[in-house]
């Protein structure tokens, strides 16, 4: 686990500096306390990370779940609905145990790139207005509907507005446009002149720059105002630290209320967790596979130590994880370290991060959201044939317009949509014998599997046979053929005696000229049925 630790340590850094504002926002997102964001990054780094098998995963509050954990708090109450945290996680323990981590694999890969692209381009449209020093949204949240009203565009063009006006924080701007160049120039240049350059990254040295450049101008021309700084829960004793924790209240275990909600988070927190173990490991370099079900115990676990402290829900997310693997994390030390870094943050230095311009994290994931969504991957995509880039533009929208969970189901949706037209086509062969010749013998060789999708396009084919024509229907490659396909021939079979039509249906056990049944014939052959 330490081997990698000179590459663990700055990816570490990175992902605590983009983990940070996404716990806060998602736990303003979601109606509940600050502090129980950062509960949820602590124990999603610390817990999950070392009990995963993820070697760049990491885990922490998911803005997908903003929305269902708001409803329930609002319902329940905040301790009632850690009651339902808590059970969530050991549902998710009993997936595990069900071996259920591999229905993550049932995505298309254009789906799962989709969902990477569509993430990347929602990461940079929501920065650009605190690139600006305009947008007072709360950081993480993903939704195209935001809590103030507005949507991500109308945002965005709020920005551009104050920005043509003059009504903009210069000095957000300018600190984030500073921010912008030391990362493109870190990434570009410096990092391959000098080993220092490597070990200290980029998003570091911006916002000790941030920082920096807040502190000399915060009585001139070009001051941060306090909204666009970063907002962390500043106790002022221990009494009023240990005061920021909240604990279930368990005797609301009896109410169907809550176990739904419970089983609600665990299903969505599992499904958005297997989605993301999917893109990670397309996206690691070392293209390691993560073991799904340990995952979902992993989950599982940092669900209800997370429950039983005031935290939110736990999953794995890509903003993070990809921040990770773009900044070349190796193992899940980067992850644990970086839980480490909440802790220590919340503990000792809450005052110091709270003068970290919100607009310099804004420029961090720019670049992370760039990697994301490069514009060579649309061109890859169409390349590949309107089968893979329909279901993967349709879940980049989906995505952009809905969110998360909605946006991947729209694009599988597709995806099944393109694989039932495909087995409509691809059921049978049709030709005739000879190029140029018009004899009316026809051959129709049916595919490995037949399946009542095929019907269609099958009964289209007999009913397009001419009168007196002669048909071979060769079955010795199908393995699967489906009742219903047989009822068709059946059915037919009377067909084809009235308008003078011979069929030879030719299988691995001989040849036989216009069978009287098929369903006898089949039947009889078990290796079809």
């Amino acid at each position: 686990m330490f081997k990698h630790l000179k590459n663990d340590l700055p990816a570490s850094i990175v992902v605590f500096f983009v983990a940070l504002p996404l716990c806060l926002g998602i736990a303003l997102a979601s109606g509940a306390p600050l502090f129980s964001g950062l509960i949820a990054g602590i124990v999603g780094g610390i817990v999950v990370g070392s009990l995963s098998g993820s070697h760049i995963g990491v885990s922490g509050p998911a803005a997908g779940l903003a929305a269902i954990v708001l409803v329930a708090i609002g319902s329940l109450g905040y301790e009632p609905f850690l009651v339902c945290v808590v059970l969530a996680g050991i549902i998710q323990i009993g997936f595990g145990i069900l071996k259920a981590g591999i229905i993550g694999y049932y995505f298309p890969s254009s789906v799962i790139k989709g969902m990477l692209t569509g993430i990347g381009i929602i990461i940079i449209l929501k920065q650009i207005p605190y690139f600006f020093g305009f947008d007072k949204d709360p950081e993480g949240d993903f939704a195209f509907l935001q809590m103030d009203g507005e949507n991500t565009f109308t945002e965005i063009l709020n920005s551009l507005n104050a920005l043509l006006s003059g009504n903009f924080n210069s000095g957000a701007t300018t600190i984030a446009l500073i921010a912008m160049g030391i990362l493109i120039l870190w990434d570009k240049v410096l990092s391959k002149k000098a080993r220092i350059f490597q070990l200290v990254q980029g998003p570091l040295v911006a916002v000790v720059v941030g920082i920096v450049f807040y502190l000399l101008t915060k009585d001139g021309a070009m001051s941060i105002s306090k909204e666009h700084l970063v907002a962390v829960p500043v106790p002022d004793s221990l009494e009023s630290f240990i005061g920021q924790f909240n604990f279930p209240k368990f005797s609301v275990i009896t109410q169907t209320e809550v176990w739904v909600t419970a089983f609600t988070i665990a299903l969505v927190a599992s499904l958005e967790t297997l989605l993301c173990v999917e893109a990670t490991d397309k996206l690691d370099p070392e293209k390691n596979v993560t073991p799904t079900n340990r995952e979902l115990l992993a989950q599982g676990t940092g669900n209800i130590i997370s429950g039983l402290i005031g935290g939110l829900p736990i999953t794995q997310v890509i903003v993070r994880s990809s921040a990770n693997i773009q900044s070349g994390g190796k193992s899940k030390m980067s992850a644990i370290i970086h839980g480490f870094f909440l802790l220590i943050s919340v503990l000792a230095i809450p005052t110091i991060l709270n003068l970290i311009p919100k607009s310099v994290l804004a420029a961090v994931l720019f670049i992370v959201g760039f990697k994301l969504a490069k514009p060579a991957l649309f061109k890859t995509m169409y390349k590949l044939g309107w089968k893979q880039f329909v279901p993967f533009i349709v879940t980049v929208l989906g995505i952009i317009f809905t969110d998360l969970l909605v946006g991947i189901g729209l694009g599988l949706g597709v995806g099944i949509i393109v694989i039932l037209i495909k087995s409509y086509q691809n059921s049978h062969f049709l030709h005739k014998e000879g190029e140029d010749v018009d004899d009316g013998r026809i051959k129709m060789t049916l595919a490995e599997e037949v399946t009542f999708f095929n019907k269609g396009a099958i009964l289209k084919e007999l009913d397009k046979l001419p009168e007196n024509s002669f048909l071979e229907l060769d079955v010795r490659k199908t393995r699967y053929l489906d009742n219903d396909i047989i009822e068709i021939l059946d059915d037919f079979t009377e067909k084809a005696r009235n308008r003078n039509i011979t069929i030879r249906l030719v299988s691995e056990r001989g040849t036989i000229e216009n069978p009287e049944s098929y369903s006898s014939f089949f039947r009889s052959n078990p290796k079809i049925l």
